[in-house]
């Protein structure tokens, strides 16, 4: 069975009433959703098949659930000779970018 793509508004995992943000994490904390934007950040447009192999080990259905996905949220579209990322993508990966930086620096202290 398939889950409908977390948008605003929608009921998703952790709110009942769809708040934004929770939409938002919990599309992008579904299976490959992350890798997908990132292969993407380039700029370039890839096909489904260079797609999938630039995520390694993604399987053709979940890719295919995922581009739906990322589509019906207007961050991710075909452009007819590949995918690549809408303008609201754009700005997500913009947004995403402190997140990247801070996650460079992280060093959790030692376990004892």
């Amino acid at each position: 069975m398939t889950r409908p793509t977390p948008l605003p508004g929608r009921r998703v995992r952790g709110s009942q009433t769809g708040r934004p943000i929770m939409a938002l994490l919990d599309l992008l904390g579904r299976r490959w959703a992350l890798r997908v934007l990132w292969e993407l950040r380039d700029g370039s447009s890839p096909t489904f098949r260079q797609l999938q192999q630039r995520c390694g080990g993604i399987s053709s259905s979940v890719l295919a659930d995922r581009l739906r996905e990322l589509g019906q949220a207007d961050l991710v579209e075909n452009a007819g000779d590949g995918y690549l990322l809408t303008e609201q993508g754009r700005t997500l990966r913009e947004s995403l970018a402190p997140l990247d930086d801070w996650a460079s620096g992280w060093q959790p202290k030692a376990s004892d």
